[in-house]
């Protein structure tokens, strides 16, 4: 996520949140487009082709825009970029536009907190019912799961609120409305499923890896899928995940005849794991209608009663983003205002229209890309700057690939393709390859040797691999500075195990199965077996027992990210008198992004919601060659001298999902001497 020319700074995380995003976009502009006149506030309401003096095909654009207020201004411009965007507003159902509901409706984009769904949650209770089964339901319902969860387990008296008083048992959970099934992907991913100590790396340089597309120039591999395709794609996501989803639940499970279906995916670290635990339920069909409190599916006529709020993830509306054009216009652009997919019909993937030659379009496809938007826009500034389609000073390769570009023809075509894929543009390596061949740009390669999967080095697809014709030495340095960050980023992975710790951490979420054995290895300590269930609940971070670190966080607006209450509870069977006696513990389980450290926390006595003092760090082992079969291993960063206690752990993965865990404590000091080893299973 980063344009060619300009390279995040080397503190920055390595999947960055919303704010940090637009921290780095205020940055770029601030290299590249100072002192470009820029109007805040101000809605474009009619844009139209006017003749320009000469006459003839030529003409300019007038553009009539309204301030915030409300004033009214009117420009003229040779030229016409629009770059609005494909989420224009929110699509929502037609019996849900002006009806007057007992419960909140809203859709997902306006989506902030609970308290902004719900009010005041203590006299409410009752099912946040998720509509939409695509990338923004899955993510809202992820999103809305952890608000809960955070509420239910973080310290202070706001969780009251948000538990039954009677059955102590929570008052909301999450329903999520799917039609589908679809694979969840989380933000980290393995480059090796099938080993138990796989190496991890962000989704987006695991998929965008070139080696897994074979030699010879690339195939689009998106739009129409046949059943062929289908079949194969499913069947590279299962292996890929080492699973069918059914273990989460039977409605996630992907069947065999699901895999003749274009496969759909979706991104969240923590929906799968939230549906296993029941915060998440999910429910198969379409919503027909809701009515007080009570929403009935279609077709089935099942009946959802006890609906707190609904949260509408069901897509946007791109024709508004081009309401400023004239019928005309978007009789010439094929705008199909119902097609949420192909809303516009371009050339050369949805970059411009042959009869309107003076107007280019960035970005304005389902789910663009980065790496895609840039080129778009080198495209576009290469037509303007030669003075147009018609010009000789175009480049013969833009020429011959306008000359062979089916791109209309084939968006027509998707919009009654019954086997249209999720994404129309979703083959980000393709699209990169034929906008680098339009503009006569070949692909650079890696600055040094990349690391080596099953016999094949590595090639990852990014934005800056394709260079410009006309940077200058300053933006070559941010060229190799990306270039640089993603190699580095690929060989700590690959080599050094970075990465493991966080998705060890996002793997823990739920419940586990739990045995443990203590070693008494004195008179006075026991010996015996604790068999019980651990459970992971995630929370917002919290700043106990490491209050400076977390006001540093907040004064250079960072993330505070989440931690994990532990929360243990079973019987421990004394070895030697055969009694049994129920027995519990608790701890705070903490990643920091930074460091890419997991660490352990003791309670606070007073309040067993809150960390108290660090117990130890937990050190992934970089693995050497063979030792991949047993799983990755850890060992205890000790701070305090005093604790003469050694960790070991062992962590087992089935491709992202954490299978199995062990943790050895062995504490040799004055007063204790002991070893405990547990064993945790799904």
């Amino acid at each position: 996520m980063y344009f060619s020319d300009f390279a995040w700074q080397d503190n920055a995380p390595l999947i960055p949140r919303a704010f940090q995003v637009g921290g780095y976009l205020e940055q770029y502009r601030e290299r590249y487009c100072k002192n470009a006149k820029v109007n805040l506030s101000c809605r474009v309401e009619k844009a139209e082709q006017i003749n320009d003096q000469l006459g003839g095909r030529g003409f300019h654009w007038r553009i009539q825009t309204r301030s915030g207020d409300n004033a009214t201004q009117e420009h003229e411009f040779d030229y016409l970029i629009v770059a609005s965007g494909y989420f224009g507003k929110p699509s929502v159902p037609e019996f849900l536009r002006e009806g007057q509901f007992e419960v909140p409706v809203i859709h997902s984009s306006k989506y902030r907190n609970l308290e902004q769904l719900l009010g005041d949650p203590t006299a409410k209770k009752g099912k946040i019912l998720v509509v939409g089964g695509q990338l923004s339901g899955v993510e809202i319902a992820g999103t809305i799961a952890t608000h809960l969860s955070s509420a239910l387990n973080s310290p202070g008296p706001g969780r009251a609120a948000f538990i039954d008083s009677d059955t102590l048992k929570p008052k909301f959970g999450v329903l999520h409305i799917v039609q589908r099934p679809t694979w969840i992907l989380p933000l980290v991913t393995c480059s090796a499923p099938a080993s138990s100590a796989p190496p991890f790396l962000p989704l987006d340089i695991n998929y965008q890896n070139l080696a897994n597309r074979g030699n010879g120039p690339l195939q689009n591999t998106q739009g129409h899928i046949s059943l062929e395709a289908a079949r194969f794609v499913n069947a590279k996501f299962q292996a890929m995940l080492a699973t069918d989803q059914s273990e989460f639940s039977p409605l996630l499970k992907i069947k065999d005849e699901d895999f003749d279906q274009q496969p759909f995916l979706a991104i969240s670290d923590t929906y799968a794991d939230f549906v296993r635990s029941g915060m998440i339920g999910v429910a198969r069909g379409k919503l027909a209608s809701l009515n007080s409190k009570t929403a009935m599916l279609g077709p089935s006529r099942e009946k959802i009663e006890d609906i707190a709020a609904v949260v509408l993830a069901t897509g946007f509306d791109a024709a508004s983003s081009v309401s400023f054009f004239s019928d005309e216009l978007n009789r010439k652009l094929s705008t199909a205002k119902g097609d949420l997919n192909n809303t516009v019909a371009l050339a050369l993937h949805n970059t411009l229209h042959p009869d309107i030659p003076n107007l280019g379009f960035v970005g304005f496809y389902r789910s663009p890309y980065w790496g895609v938007m840039e080129m778009q826009a080198r495209v576009v500034t290469t037509i303007f700057s030669a003075g147009g389609l018609d010009s000789p000073a175009l480049p013969h390769t833009l020429i011959e690939a306008l000359k062979n570009d089916t791109s209309i023809e084939r968006t027509l075509a998707l919009r009654t393709d019954p086997r249209a894929s999720q994404f129309p543009m979703g083959d980000y390596a393709w699209l990169m390859q034929e906008f680098g061949a339009a503009l006569g740009l070949e692909r650079k390669p890696h600055l040094t040797q990349m690391p080596f999967i099953s016999g094949v080095e590595m090639s990852i697809l990014t934005t800056a691999r394709y260079i410009g014709n006309s940077i200058n030495d300053a933006q070559m340095k941010e060229v190799e500075k990306n270039l640089g960050q993603t190699q580095s980023i690929v060989h700590a992975g690959i080599n050094q195990g970075r990465l493991v710790a966080r998705a060890i951490f996002r793997s823990l979420l739920g419940e586990w199965k739990l045995y443990r054995q203590l070693i008494g290895r004195r008179p006075d300590q026991p010996s015996g077996i604790f068999t019980g269930a651990a459970s992971f609940y995630l929370r917002d971070g919290t700043p106990h027992a490491r209050e400076k670190e977390f006001a540093a966080i907040e004064e250079n607006e960072g993330d505070h990210g989440f931690e994990y209450l532990y929360v243990e509870t079973g019987d421990f069977e004394d070895e030697s008198s055969g009694l049994k006696f129920p027995a519990k513990k608790r701890q705070i389980w903490r990643y920091n992004e930074v460091d890419d450290v997991l660490s352990v926390w003791s309670v606070n006595s007073e309040d067993e919601n809150c960390a108290d003092k660090l117990l130890h760090d937990i050190e992934i082992i970089p693995q050497k060659e063979g030792e991949e079969t047993d799983g990755w291993k850890g060992k205890a960063s000790q701070r305090c001298e005093k604790n003469q206690s050694e960790v070991q752990c062992s962590f087992k993965f089935q491709s992202v999902n954490l299978r199995e865990w062990q943790i050895v404590y062995d504490v040799n000091e004055q007063r204790s001497n002991y070893r405990t080893d547990a064993s945790y299973r799904r």
